[in-house]
Protein backbone atom coordinates (compact mmCIF):
# COMPACT_ATOMS: atom_id res chain seq x y z
CA UNK A 1 0.00 0.00 0.00
CA UNK A 2 1.33 3.44 -1.14
CA UNK A 3 1.71 6.12 1.50
CA UNK A 4 -0.65 8.98 0.57
CA UNK A 5 0.23 11.38 3.55
CA UNK A 6 3.43 12.27 6.29
CA UNK A 7 1.65 13.35 9.71
CA UNK A 8 4.90 15.81 11.17
CA UNK A 9 5.55 16.28 14.87
CA UNK A 10 6.41 20.16 15.74
CA UNK A 11 8.59 20.77 18.74
CA UNK A 12 11.88 18.90 18.28
CA UNK A 13 10.71 17.94 14.63
CA UNK A 14 9.91 21.37 12.43
CA UNK A 15 10.85 23.42 15.11
CA UNK A 16 13.84 23.62 17.61
CA UNK A 17 11.85 23.87 20.77
CA UNK A 18 14.75 22.69 23.21
CA UNK A 19 16.93 25.65 21.97
CA UNK A 20 14.55 28.10 22.31
CA UNK A 21 13.79 27.08 25.79
CA UNK A 22 17.01 27.62 26.32
CA UNK A 23 17.83 30.76 24.98
CA UNK A 24 14.86 32.31 26.18
CA UNK A 25 15.48 30.98 30.09
CA UNK A 26 19.65 32.34 29.52
CA UNK A 27 17.79 35.68 28.59
CA UNK A 28 15.22 36.04 30.95
CA UNK A 29 16.46 34.23 34.15
CA UNK A 30 19.32 37.23 34.94
CA UNK A 31 16.31 39.53 34.42
CA UNK A 32 14.70 37.96 37.79
CA UNK A 33 17.86 38.29 39.86
CA UNK A 34 19.04 34.35 38.59
CA UNK A 35 22.26 33.08 37.23
CA UNK A 36 21.33 31.12 34.19
CA UNK A 37 23.22 28.03 34.87
CA UNK A 38 23.10 24.57 32.97
CA UNK A 39 21.30 23.11 36.60
CA UNK A 40 18.70 25.83 36.17
CA UNK A 41 17.87 25.15 32.40
CA UNK A 42 17.28 21.21 33.23
CA UNK A 43 15.97 22.04 36.05
CA UNK A 44 13.09 23.97 34.60
CA UNK A 45 12.34 21.31 32.05
CA UNK A 46 12.19 18.57 34.89
CA UNK A 47 9.76 20.66 37.19
CA UNK A 48 7.28 21.70 33.97
CA UNK A 49 6.39 17.73 33.37
CA UNK A 50 3.78 17.20 35.73
CA UNK A 51 2.30 20.24 35.72
CA UNK A 52 2.16 19.62 31.37
CA UNK A 53 0.95 16.01 32.14
CA UNK A 54 -1.67 17.73 34.21
CA UNK A 55 -3.01 20.11 31.67
CA UNK A 56 -2.98 17.09 29.07
CA UNK A 57 -5.12 14.81 31.18
CA UNK A 58 -7.34 17.87 31.46
CA UNK A 59 -7.83 18.36 35.20
CA UNK A 60 -5.96 22.47 35.04
CA UNK A 61 -6.35 24.85 32.20
CA UNK A 62 -2.83 25.90 29.83
CA UNK A 63 -2.79 29.03 32.17
CA UNK A 64 -2.85 27.18 35.20
CA UNK A 65 0.03 24.87 34.29
CA UNK A 66 2.24 27.87 33.90
CA UNK A 67 1.88 29.32 37.05
CA UNK A 68 2.29 26.26 38.90
CA UNK A 69 5.47 25.73 37.24
CA UNK A 70 6.70 29.26 38.58
CA UNK A 71 5.54 28.30 41.72
CA UNK A 72 7.57 25.31 41.79
CA UNK A 73 10.67 26.53 40.25
CA UNK A 74 10.87 29.84 41.76
CA UNK A 75 9.21 28.90 45.15
CA UNK A 76 6.78 31.59 45.23
CA UNK A 77 3.16 32.00 46.23
CA UNK A 78 2.53 35.23 44.20
CA UNK A 79 -0.66 35.66 43.31
CA UNK A 80 -2.43 34.43 39.89
CA UNK A 81 -1.71 38.18 38.15
CA UNK A 82 1.77 38.44 39.02
CA UNK A 83 2.59 35.03 38.22
CA UNK A 84 0.66 35.55 34.39
CA UNK A 85 3.28 38.61 34.61
CA UNK A 86 6.09 37.09 34.92
CA UNK A 87 5.57 34.29 32.78
CA UNK A 88 4.67 36.68 30.07
CA UNK A 89 8.62 37.91 30.18
CA UNK A 90 9.72 33.92 29.99
CA UNK A 91 7.43 33.92 26.65
CA UNK A 92 8.73 37.20 25.17
CA UNK A 93 12.36 35.97 24.95
CA UNK A 94 11.45 31.95 24.39
CA UNK A 95 8.93 33.39 20.94
CA UNK A 96 11.98 35.72 19.86
CA UNK A 97 14.13 32.47 19.63
CA UNK A 98 12.05 29.74 17.55
CA UNK A 99 13.74 28.59 14.58
CA UNK A 100 12.78 26.38 12.02
CA UNK A 101 15.20 23.52 12.03
CA UNK A 102 17.39 24.16 8.57
CA UNK A 103 16.19 20.88 6.70
CA UNK A 104 12.46 21.56 7.22
CA UNK A 105 12.21 23.61 3.90
CA UNK A 106 13.92 20.35 1.95
CA UNK A 107 11.50 18.20 3.49
CA UNK A 108 8.64 19.75 2.14
CA UNK A 109 9.56 20.06 -1.16
CA UNK A 110 10.23 16.62 -1.50
CA UNK A 111 7.54 15.10 -0.19
CA UNK A 112 5.22 17.38 -2.08
CA UNK A 113 7.71 16.27 -5.15
CA UNK A 114 6.51 12.61 -4.33
CA UNK A 115 2.40 14.05 -4.49
CA UNK A 116 2.29 13.18 -0.58
CA UNK A 117 0.29 15.62 1.73
CA UNK A 118 1.59 16.69 5.39
CA UNK A 119 -0.22 17.64 8.42
CA UNK A 120 0.58 18.06 11.94
CA UNK A 121 0.08 16.12 15.00
CA UNK A 122 1.19 18.37 18.21
CA UNK A 123 0.42 18.15 22.05
CA UNK A 124 1.09 21.60 22.62
CA UNK A 125 -2.01 24.18 22.69
CA UNK A 126 -3.36 25.38 19.55
CA UNK A 127 -2.67 28.82 19.77
CA UNK A 128 0.58 28.52 20.64
CA UNK A 129 1.70 26.02 17.82
CA UNK A 130 -0.50 27.28 15.50
CA UNK A 131 1.69 31.10 16.62
CA UNK A 132 5.12 28.88 16.30
CA UNK A 133 3.91 28.07 12.97
CA UNK A 134 3.68 31.39 11.77
CA UNK A 135 6.64 33.03 13.40
CA UNK A 136 8.94 30.36 11.63
CA UNK A 137 7.50 30.28 8.48
CA UNK A 138 5.84 27.48 8.21
CA UNK A 139 1.78 28.50 8.23
CA UNK A 140 0.56 27.24 5.55
CA UNK A 141 2.86 24.78 4.26
CA UNK A 142 2.41 22.03 6.42
CA UNK A 143 -1.47 21.21 5.97
CA UNK A 144 -3.90 20.83 8.74
CA UNK A 145 -2.73 20.97 12.68
CA UNK A 146 -4.13 19.11 15.38
CA UNK A 147 -3.86 19.46 18.36
CA UNK A 148 -4.89 18.02 22.02
CA UNK A 149 -7.02 20.47 22.26
CA UNK A 150 -8.59 19.72 19.07
CA UNK A 151 -8.43 16.19 19.14
CA UNK A 152 -9.55 16.05 23.26
CA UNK A 153 -6.55 12.57 23.07
CA UNK A 154 -2.36 13.60 23.22
CA UNK A 155 0.18 11.40 22.17
CA UNK A 156 0.99 8.80 23.36
CA UNK A 157 -2.38 7.95 23.09
CA UNK A 158 -3.00 5.75 19.76
CA UNK A 159 -6.47 8.04 19.75
CA UNK A 160 -4.65 10.78 18.99
CA UNK A 161 -3.54 9.70 15.67
CA UNK A 162 -6.82 7.78 14.52
CA UNK A 163 -8.60 11.09 15.32
CA UNK A 164 -6.05 12.99 13.17
CA UNK A 165 -5.95 10.90 10.41
CA UNK A 166 -9.94 10.92 10.73
CA UNK A 167 -10.30 14.53 10.45
CA UNK A 168 -7.60 14.87 7.79
CA UNK A 169 -9.52 11.88 5.69
CA UNK A 170 -6.20 10.19 5.24
CA UNK A 171 -6.74 6.59 6.01
CA UNK A 172 -3.91 5.39 9.30
CA UNK A 173 -2.42 2.49 7.58
CA UNK A 174 -1.43 5.43 4.35
CA UNK A 175 0.44 7.31 6.56
CA UNK A 176 3.85 7.87 7.49
CA UNK A 177 4.57 9.55 11.34
CA UNK A 178 7.78 11.26 11.83
CA UNK A 179 8.68 12.67 14.99
CA UNK A 180 11.77 12.90 17.07
CA UNK A 181 10.22 11.49 20.36
CA UNK A 182 10.30 7.80 19.69
CA UNK A 183 7.90 6.43 22.27
CA UNK A 184 5.05 9.59 21.18
CA UNK A 185 5.86 9.62 17.70
CA UNK A 186 6.97 6.13 16.55
CA UNK A 187 5.80 3.59 19.43
CA UNK A 188 2.70 5.52 19.54
CA UNK A 189 1.27 5.84 15.70
CA UNK A 190 2.36 2.02 15.04
CA UNK A 191 -0.24 1.18 17.48
CA UNK A 192 -2.50 3.04 15.84
CA UNK A 193 -1.78 1.68 12.47
CA UNK A 194 0.52 4.32 10.98
CA UNK A 195 4.31 3.70 9.48
CA UNK A 196 6.19 5.59 11.46
CA UNK A 197 10.31 6.89 11.32
CA UNK A 198 12.45 8.24 14.48
CA UNK A 199 13.84 11.31 13.75
CA UNK A 200 16.90 10.94 15.52
CA UNK A 201 19.10 14.29 15.63
CA UNK A 202 21.20 13.14 18.39
CA UNK A 203 21.89 9.61 18.11
CA UNK A 204 20.47 9.09 21.38
CA UNK A 205 16.98 6.66 20.22
CA UNK A 206 16.82 3.14 21.25
CA UNK A 207 19.70 1.30 19.50
CA UNK A 208 16.96 -1.44 17.98
CA UNK A 209 15.09 0.87 15.77
CA UNK A 210 14.65 0.07 12.14
CA UNK A 211 13.54 3.03 11.03
CA UNK A 212 15.75 6.54 11.54
CA UNK A 213 16.55 9.01 10.20
CA UNK A 214 19.25 11.51 11.61
CA UNK A 215 17.95 14.59 9.63
CA UNK A 216 14.50 14.94 7.18
CA UNK A 217 16.59 15.07 4.34
CA UNK A 218 17.02 12.04 4.43
CA UNK A 219 13.18 11.14 4.41
CA UNK A 220 12.65 10.85 0.68
CA UNK A 221 13.95 7.15 -0.01
CA UNK A 222 10.67 6.42 2.94
CA UNK A 223 8.40 8.04 1.11
CA UNK A 224 7.91 5.28 -2.14
CA UNK A 225 8.56 2.60 0.55
CA UNK A 226 5.40 0.16 1.14
CA UNK A 227 7.15 -1.89 3.80
CA UNK A 228 7.93 0.38 6.87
Amino acid sequence: MRLRGVLLDLDGTLVDHASAVDAGLRAWLPTIGRDATDAAIARWTTIQEPHLAAWRAGTITFAEQRRRRLRDYLGTAAADEELDEIYARYLSHYEAAWRAYDDVADALRTIAGAGLVTAVLTNGSTVQQRKKLERTGLGGRVGPVFTLEDLGAAKPDPAAFTLACSRWGVPPAEVLSVGDDHALDVVAARAAGLRAAHLDRLGTGPPGEPTRLTTLRDLGPLLNETSI
